[in-house]
């Protein structure tokens, strides 16, 4: 498989907490293409919320965020940059359903859309709210989701491999949001895990002295459902050996530095 990283919406600028230039957070994504197929892990900002943000989002996450809310970075505008058709996008993987998550939704109607049960029903019981924005769904995707149970890996419980995919993995990581899972992706013989927001920062990772970043931490302390399993689910995280990349979804230097995009 070959997997491309992508920045599905810039937002406001932040300071790192040594000496990095300062950045643009992200909407990190992944495009990967298999052998028949696109496969969208995270959508991003969508091309409604670049044309109706008043309608799509909500004014204090705005205000928060300050996105970009560029035509460029939406994922239908990327993947026909890269040469595909959207149209083959035929899955979506989504680590949970917040706002800078799952925008692109209605840009691929025709997809399949995984996730954890308890995250489409935490979205549907709790929306709309400022993290989850029912718009995004309306248009009534092809939900394929995920309970309790499946498969160890690499430590974490719980593992479901995709419903017709190989090597492409829901893994629950939850403390965010009630159903917060990981995305692992087969890399011949490594494993990329798209850790969504299970962490922000790059140095959270840290095995020595991890140090969370201070803009990042208001959001994420503000947004966990349960801050117990989060730390637990990041202490699981500095464990893993060395055959898997960790990525997550809003840290720039993560995304420009570790993991730039593949040609």
């Amino acid at each position: 498989m070959r997997i491309h990283h992508l920045n599905l919406g810039s937002m406001r600028e932040i300071e790192s907490t040594y000496d990095l230039a300062p950045a643009n957070a992200v909407c990190h994504a992944l495009l990967v293409e298999t052998a028949d197929s696109l496969v969208l892990v995270e959508t991003g900002l969508g091309t409604d919320d670049v044309a109706r943000p008043g309608e799509l989002l909500d004014p204090d996450w705005v205000a928060l965020v300050e996105p970009s809310l560029t035509p460029a970075e939406t994922a239908v505008r990327q993947i026909a940059a890269l040469g595909h058709d959207p149209a083959d996008v035929r899955h979506i993987a989504l680590t949970h359903l917040d706002v800078d998550h799952s925008g692109g939704l209605p840009d691929f109607p025709q997809a399949q859309v995984h996730l954890m049960a308890a995250e489409l029903d935490a979205a549907l019981t709790e929306g709309p709210s400022l993290r989850y924005r029912t718009g995004h769904w309306a248009h009534g995707p092809r939900w394929v989701t995920y309970a309790d149970g499946g498969s160890p890996w690499f430590g974490f419980d719980g593992a479901h491999e995709l419903t017709g995919l190989q090597d492409i993995l829901l893994v629950p990581l939850g403390g965010h949001s009630r159903g917060h899972a990981g995305v692992a992706v087969r890399d011949g013989d490594r494993w990329l895990l798209h850790a969504g927001d299970a962490y922000f920062y790059h140095r959270e990772l840290s095995r020595t002295a991890p140090e969370s970043h201070p803009l990042f931490d208001f959001v994420q302390l503000r947004s966990q459902v349960d801050a117990e399993l989060r730390l637990a689910n990041q202490a699981r995280l500095r464990e893993l050996p060395d055959e898997v990349t960790v990525v997550s979804a809003h840290d720039p230097w993560e995304l420009a530095q570790r993991l730039p995009s593949r040609t």
